[in-house]
C-alpha cells in the first residue's frame, strides 16, 4: 500500500487511491483493513496529491512539458489563457514542485531499505508541502479564474508572496524571478533595440495612443522624476502631448506608443515605466531612420551591449530590487536624454527652428503678414473654394518678397492650407466638430502646414502644429482687424477737410476707442505673452542638456500661450472675438461709405456703438472681477495694459460713448 501511496502522490492514482475530478484524490472507502485515523492521515496526504495532479494539469495544459499521466488526458486550452508570462509561471511552478518529487524518490529509497516505516513517517516527510502547495493553488485558481494575462501574472505571484509564510513567500519569489526573466529580455528587446515583441500584447508598453488607463494614484503623480523638478503627472501631461492625433505624413517612420497601464506591476512605479516607454521610442525612431546613419550614429552611444550584460545581472538577482532596476533605467534613460538633446539643439538647430516657429506661426515676422493681408483681403472675405489654397499661396510668396525674405531652404517648407467643403477629409483638423461647418471667410479656414525635418517631428508633432495653428489664427484675426482700423484713420484723415457731422464724430470717436483697445490687446499678446515666454523658453533649453525637459520646457510654452492669450478662457475668448467682429463689421461700413452716412448707415452705426459698449463693458466686468480676486495673472496683465492712463475706468468700464 506504501507504493500505492507513492504512486499516488506522484500523480499516479489506482483502486486503494481513486481519483475524481470535483473531490480530488481520496482512500477508498472500501478497505475494512484500515483504521479510521489511519484514513485521516492518508487523506491528509491525498490533499498534496490532489495537489500535485492539478498543478501538473495546469503546466501540461499551457506548457505540455509534464509527462502525461493516463488519468488526465491532456485537454485543448478551455480558459483561453495564454502567453509567454504564463509558459514562464508554469516553468516556475515546476521547478517548484521539484522538491516535492525528490522527497518521493527518497521515501521510496528510505521504504525500500526499511519495510517497516509506517504511513507517520511518510506524513513527517511531506509535512513541508502542507502550507506551501495550498497557498500556491490560490494563485493557479486565481489565474485560471480571473484570467490573469500577461504582466499582470507578476502582480498577482508578488503580491501573494507577500505572506508571512517562509516556504510560500521563498517559492512564489522563485515563481517571480523565472516570469521576470521574460520581462527583462522584453526590455532589453524594446530599449536596447526599439524592438516591441509582444505579440499576445502582455508587455506594459504598447503601440498605439493611450486609452486612458487606470489613474495612478496622487501620491504617484507627484513624484519626483528626477528631470528638474518634473513629476510623473506632468510628464503625462506632456504624453497626452505627444498624442499623434492623425497620420504624420511628414514622418511616416515616427509610430507612436504608450504605456498600457494595466499590465504594469504595482512595485514598478509610473515614473520607470515613463522613461522606458521614452527610452524605447527614441531608440526605434533611430532604428527605422537610416538615411543618415553615419550622423546619427548610436543612440545609446555604442553602450548597448554594457547595458544588456546589466539587465542580464538583474535577471539573474533571485530578489527583484526597485532601487538597482530604477538606476540602470536612469543610466539609459540619460545617455538616450543627452544624446537626443546634442542631435536636436547642436545638429539639427532646435533654436533656429524655433525661430522659425515663431516668426511665421506667432507672428514675428509682422511686416510679412501686413503685407499678406494687403494681398489676400479679397481673395479670403469671401468662403473659400478649390482654388483659394493655391491663390493664398501666391500671395504668401509675393509678400514674403516685397519683404525680402527669399530663403530658398525655408520658403518651400512652408504652406498656408485653406479648408473647404468637399476638401479631402484628412485636412481636417482634430477638434474640428462632424458634419463640418462651411466656413463663412477664408481667414477662419486658414492655416500654415511646416514640413518639419527629422528629427525634430518628435518634438513639432501635427497634434502641436495644430496647436500652433490655433494660436495662429487667433493673432492673425487681432492683426488683421488692427490693420483695418489703422485704414480707417487713412481714411479719416483724408476726408477732415470735408464737412463733418454728429454722425461722423460718432463714427471716428468709436473708431479711436475700438483702436486703443486692440491695439492694448496686440500689445499684450506680443509683448507680454510670446516674448516673455519664449524668452524664458530658450533659457530653459540652454540651461540642460536633456531632451525630456527640453519637450516639457516646449509643452509648457505651448500650454501657456494658448491660456495667457486666453484661447482656453472661453468667456474672455467669446468676449474678445465679439469684439474682433465689432470692429471689422464697423471697418467695412466705413470702407463702403464715402460721404456722410445715411439713415440706413446710421442705424447701423448705432447698432454698432451698442454691441462695442456692451461688449467692452463685459470685458472689463470680467477683468476686473479676476483682478480683484487675484485669480489669474494674466488678465490681470491685460487689464493692466488696457488701463494704464484709468480711461477705461473713468470710462465706466464702457469704450464707445
Amino acid at each position: 500500500m506504501i507504493h500505492e501511496l507513492l504512486l499516488a502522490l506522484s500523480g499516479y492514482p489506482g483502486t486503494i487511491f481513486t481519483w475524481n475530478k470535483r473531490t480530488g484524490l481520496q482512500v477508498s472507502q472500501d478497505l475494512p483493513f484500515l483504521h479510521p485515523s489511519e484514513t485521516s492521515v492518508l487523506n491528509r496526504l491525498c490533499k498534496l496529491g490532489s495537489d500535485y495532479i492539478r498543478f501538473t494539469e495546469f503546466i501540461e495544459q499551457h506548457t505540455g512539458h509534464v509527462h502525461p499521466q493516463e488519468h488526465h488526458t491532456s485537454q485543448p486550452s478551455q480558459t483561453g489563457l495564454h502567453g509567454i508570462y504564463l509558459r514562464a509561471f508554469c516553468t516556475g511552478l515546476d521547478s517548484m514542485l521539484q522538491p516535492y518529487r525528490q522527497a518521493l524518490l527518497d521515501l521510496e529509497q528510505e521504504f525500500l531499505g526499511d519495510p517497516h516505516l509506517t504511513i507517520s513517517h511518510v506524513n513527517y516527510k511531506l509535512d513541508q508541502f502542507q502550507l506551501l502547495f495550498p497557498s500556491v493553488m490560490v494563485v493557479v485558481e486565481t489565474i485560471k479564474s480571473q484570467k490573469i494575462h500577461g504582466c499582470q501574472i507578476l502582480e498577482t505571484v508578488y503580491k501573494h508572496s507577500c505572506g508571512g509564510l517562509p516556504p510560500v513567500r521563498m517559492a512564489l519569489e522563485k515563481i517571480l524571478a523565472v516570469c521576470h526573466g521574460v520581462m527583462y529580455k522584453q526590455l532589453a528587446a524594446w530599449m536596447l533595440h526599439g524592438l516591441l515583441l509582444d505579440q499576445s500584447e502582455e508587455f506594459f508598453v504598447k503601440q498605439g495612443p493611450s486609452a486612458g488607463g487606470a489613474a495612478a494614484n496622487q501620491e504617484e503623480e507627484e513624484e519626483d522624476l528626477g528631470l528638474g523638478g518634473l513629476s510623473g503627472k506632468q510628464l503625462r501631461e506632456l504624453q497626452d502631448l505627444r498624442l499623434i492625433e492623425e497620420e504624420n505624413m511628414l514622418a511616416p517612420s515616427l509610430q507612436q506608443f504608450s504605456l498600457r497601464a494595466e499590465m504594469l506591476p504595482s512595485y514598478i512605479p509610473i515614473r520607470v515605466a515613463e522613461k522606458i516607454l521614452f527610452v524605447g521610442e527614441s531608440v526605434q525612431m533611430f532604428e527605422n531612420h537610416n538615411h543618415s546613419p553615419s550622423r546619427a550614429g548610436s543612440i545609446l552611444k555604442h553602450q548597448e551591449d554594457m547595458f544588456a550584460a546589466e539587465l542580464h545581472r538583474l535577471k539573474q538577482q533571485p530578489l527583484f530590487s526597485l532601487v538597482d532596476f530604477e538606476n540602470l533605467i536612469d543610466r539609459i534613460r540619460s545617455t538616450v536624454a543627452e544624446h537626443l538633446w546634442t542631435l536636436m539643439v547642436e545638429e539639427a538647430d532646435l533654436l533656429e527652428q524655433l525661430k522659425i516657429i515663431k516668426d511665421f506661426y506667432l507672428l514675428g515676422r509682422g511686416e510679412l503678414y501686413q503685407v499678406f493681408i494687403d494681398l489676400a483681403q479679397h481673395m479670403l472675405k469671401t468662403p473659400p473654394t478649390a482654388v483659394t489654397e493655391h491663390d493664398v499661396n501666391v500671395a504668401f510668396q509675393q509678400a514674403a518678397h516685397k519683404v525680402l525674405l527669399d530663403d530658398d531652404n525655408l520658403l518651400p517648407l512652408l504652406h498656408l492650407t485653406v479648408d473647404y467643403q468637399g476638401k479631402d477629409s484628412k485636412a481636417t483638423p482634430p477638434q474640428d466638430t462632424s458634419p463640418r461647418e462651411v466656413p463663412p471667410t477664408g481667414w477662419a479656414a486658414l492655416g500654415l502646414a511646416y514640413k518639419v525635418q527629422w528629427p525634430l517631428h518628435i518634438l513639432f508633432t501635427p497634434a502641436v502644429l495644430e496647436k500652433y495653428n490655433v494660436v495662429f489664427r487667433y493673432l492673425l484675426s487681432v492683426r488683421r482687424v488692427q490693420s483695418q482700423l489703422q485704414h480707417c484713420w487713412a481714411l479719416q484723415m483724408q476726408r477732415k477737410h470735408l464737412k463733418s457731422s454728429q454722425t461722423d464724430a460718432v463714427k471716428w470717436r468709436l473708431r479711436n476707442h475700438m483702436a486703443f483697445l486692440i491695439d492694448n490687446l496686440q500689445y499684450y499678446l506680443q509683448v507680454d505673452v510670446l516674448e516673455s515666454q519664449f524668452s524664458q523658453l530658450l533659457q530653459q533649453i540652454n540651461s540642460t542638456r536633456d531632451f525630456e525637459s527640453i519637450r516639457l520646457a516646449h509643452d509648457h510654452f505651448l500650454s501657456n500661450l494658448l491660456a495667457q492669450s486666453f484661447i482656453l478662457l472661453k468667456p474672455v475668448f467669446h468676449c474678445l472675438n465679439e469684439i474682433l467682429e465689432l470692429c471689422h463689421n464697423f471697418c467695412s461700413l466705413v470702407s463702403q461709405t464715402v460721404a456722410s452716412l445715411d439713415d440706413r448707415g446710421a442705424a447701423q452705426l448705432d447698432l454698432l456703438v451698442k454691441g462695442f459698449r456692451r461688449q467692452s463693458s463685459l470685458l472689463f466686468k470680467i477683468l476686473s472681477s479676476v483682478r480683484n480676486h487675484q485669480i489669474n495673472s494674466d488678465l490681470a496683465q491685460l487689464l493692466l495694459r488696457l488701463d494704464y492712463n484709468k480711461y477705461y475706468t473713468q470710462a465706466g468700464g464702457t469704450l464707445g460713448r
